[in-house]
């Protein structure tokens, strides 16, 4: 179970509202992080705070909604409401250099929150695994998505060894705080302390 079924209600009109409530305040929370942009003059994808935004949702919803967290994201910034990195939006940004990455975070967002559903979260050795997994998926549709506009030869420089560093340091806070949170949540009585929900949510 992820850290979002601890709370989930049981009634199903209940958690359908929920589980919008937590889509909608996940979309918000990656729109933030892509507000914390640093272009690069180099390169035309800047360093943002969307990818630890991204797969700290994927974690906590798990890979369901956390998938559609990210879809719903995607859509905002395609019919104009300003959320991509440094308050861009249209449906051009899915189709540029980014676009690779975009997609790729609908991918990593599932895939990571299969891991967190199998309890990958609750130690630091597998939850640095899963947000490298994660980082990897992106980079799998990302960098030959952007080769198409800079070129092979250019894409490791613009497109990955400038991150890797920002990225090792997202994965080490996330891997310390998501342990942290589900031994708080299990002192609560939310979750246990190391199989999950202490609650059935109704699925």
């Amino acid at each position: 179970m992820t850290v979002a079924d601890a709370f989930r209600p049981n009634a199903k009109s209940f958690a359908l509202v929920y589980d919008i409530g937590c889509i909608l305040l996940g979309t918000l929370f990656i729109a933030v992080g892509a507000r914390f942009a640093i272009p690069l003059p180099f390169s035309p994808v800047p360093i943002t705070g969307q990818t630890l935004a991204v797969l700290l949702m994927a974690v906590l919803l798990g890979s369901r909604r956390g998938a559609i967290c990210v879809l719903t994201y995607l859509v905002y910034g395609a019919v104009g409401y300003p959320v991509f990195a440094q308050g861009a939006a249209g449906v051009v940004h899915l189709l540029g250099p980014t676009g690779g990455y975009l997609v790729g975070f609908v991918v990593a967002a599932f895939v990571v929150g299969r891991l967190a559903e199998r309890g990958w979260d609750q130690r630091f050795s597998t939850a640095v695994a899963a947000m490298l997994i994660g980082n990897g998926v992106i980079y799998l549709l990302g960098l030959p998505w952007l080769a198409v506009f800079v070129g092979w030869e250019r894409t490791w420089v613009s497109g990955l060894l400038p991150f890797i560093p920002g990225d090792i340091a997202k994965v080490l806070v996330a891997a310390v705080l998501l342990p942290w949170g589900r031994k708080l949540l299990a002192r609560s009585g939310r979750l246990s302390a190391d199989s999950g929900c202490a609650c059935a949510p109704d699925r």
